[in-house]
């Protein structure tokens, strides 16, 4: 595929390292010869140095023969420009812009046809909230992600010394709990995946990855760790924009485990925590001071606060907050770490979760840029690996998949087949990816890949012969 990605940012940037490695026809373009020749030396990629609202630049970068843009500048001006240029003068066929003014979001005919003309819009900012939303949710997990509009949940756990299913292989939890669907598709020990199979240990310290249907998700936790108790008190530190979206959408879910927060928004800028105070009312309490000091965190009660959030702009603030969170008691902390260097460095130490805006990104994007019908996708530790919905469509003669026992299926090395979401709506039913279940033609098949260098071989594997149709 020949992907256009105008901005080489720290989201353009994981973006055009994410794609090329799959073999696209990638061009880059960024006014910043240095970022560009960055990229050049590190990828096997095009770039083109100018302005991309201008149509020679965007000519020069091979607007006209492109498949898809990708426009992620720090401007949501430039992207939406970017994007008409290319609808109106170039035809790009799929066109997706990032977009941070949440303002916008209520106004789709500006952004779409008969505006801007974008077929996508990711908001980076609003998926890192909900994905926070469901991290306070489930305090016990690392990472959960969705599937089947919510039937089938992929969690991440870090495995606790005592917990039922530590100490003993995988068969157990089936033993455990024997009618719930849930399955381990992979374990992460000391930054390596294992070899999983139903005599594999599960150690204190490993990344245990499960797949079950989302009804018994704390069941399935529970054999990992003991189940925590409900965060209520949530201290939050950083962009205002951000904190501001935050305790509104914990606000309004006032229904979910762990309701009625005690919301604290901690903000240095007095102009702007009495703009906080005004806009949240009584639902935070605004308290101004830096939250890189232990004299602030202190009187603000940190060592009362079940949660502290850093997500400023700044990751070496976040880390530093955090980690004095920590120090001065608070239960448990996350960070939003942009640099994967540092994120990988901090994770599970004294900073329980790090957060990425740019995974974030990459995971908004993902499912547009994969061949084949996927329903939705999700980058995995940190952009190492991921998870797809992928919806199998054919008959037994003309897919690789429809009609086959999964334990028939030649699946690339790493791969897994965790779970099918079968049927809609009330009649849907999750099915575990056990090796003697049959893929039905329209089953929504979630697919567990160690690395992106894989993806092909998947996409390729769901692909329909061209007599199907």
């Amino acid at each position: 595929m020949k992907i256009l990605i105008v901005g080489a940012g720290r989201i353009g940037s994981s973006v055009a390292e994410s794609l090329v490695s799959e073999a696209n026809d990638i061009t880059v373009v960024d006014q910043d010869a240095e970022r560009i020749g960055s990229l050049q030396s590190r990828f096997d990629l095009r770039g083109v140095v100018g302005n991309a609202t201008s149509p020679q630049v965007l000519t020069d970068a091979g607007a006209a023969d492109t498949d898809m843009l990708i426009a992620v500048t720090s401007s949501d001006e430039t992207n939406l420009v970017v994007t008409m240029l290319c609808a109106r003068i170039f035809n790009i066929p799929t066109r997706i812009a990032r977009v941070r003014n949440n303002e916008l979001r209520d106004y789709p005919r500006i952004l779409g046809e008969e505006g801007f003309e974008a077929t996508s819009i990711i908001w980076p900012e609003q998926a890192l909230v909900s994905y926070l939303i469901k991290l306070i949710d489930f305090p016990e997990a690392i990472q959960v992600q969705e599937f089947g509009e919510g039937l089938a949940s992929l969690i991440a756990v870090r495995a606790k010394s005592g917990s039922p299913l530590v100490g003993r292989p995988i068969r157990e939890l089936f033993t455990h709990l024997p009618q719930v669907p849930a399955r381990i598709v992979a374990i992460f020990r000391r930054n390596r995946r294992l070899e999983v199979n139903a005599s594999t240990i599960v150690e204190a310290g490993d990344e245990v990855i499960c797949l079950c249907d989302t009804r018994h998700a704390r069941r399935v936790m529970a054999e990992l760790r003991h189940r925590e108790r409900p965060v209520h008190s949530i201290m939050i530190a950083g962009k205002p924009s951000f904190t501001l979206n935050l305790a509104r959408m914990l606000k309004t879910g006032e229904n979910r485990p762990g309701g009625n927060f005690d919301i604290r928004i901690l903000e240095n800028d007095r102009n702007v925590v009495k703009r906080l105070s005004r806009e949240l009312g009584d639902a935070a309490m605004l308290i101004e001071g830096d939250f890189t000091s232990e004299d602030v965190l202190d009187a603000a009660g940190i060592e009362t606060c079940d949660l502290f959030i850093a997500v400023s702009e700044n990751d070496e603030n976040n880390i530093l907050g955090a980690l004095l969170a920590k120090k001065l008691g608070a239960g448990k902390t996350i960070a939003l770490v942009n640099r994967k260097a540092y994120g990988d460095l901090m994770q599970g130490s004294q900073i329980d979760i790090t957060l990425s805006t740019t995974t974030a990104a990459l995971g908004e994007l993902i499912r547009h840029v994969r061949r084949g019908d996927v329903a939705a996708a999700y980058s995995l530790r940190r952009g190492a690996a991921e998870a797809l919905e992928i919806v199998a469509h054919g008959d037994r003669r003309s897919s690789k998949v429809v009609g086959r026992r999964i334990g028939s299926i030649s699946l690339p090395e790493g791969c897994a087949i965790g779970a099918l979401i079968r049927g809609n709506d009330e009649n849907a039913l999750v099915l575990m990816g056990d090796k003697d279940t049959v893929i039905e033609a329209e089953d929504h098949v979630i697919v567990f890949v160690p690395s992106k260098k894989l993806i092909p071989k998947i996409e390729r594997l769901f692909t329909v012969n061209v007599g199907f149709f």
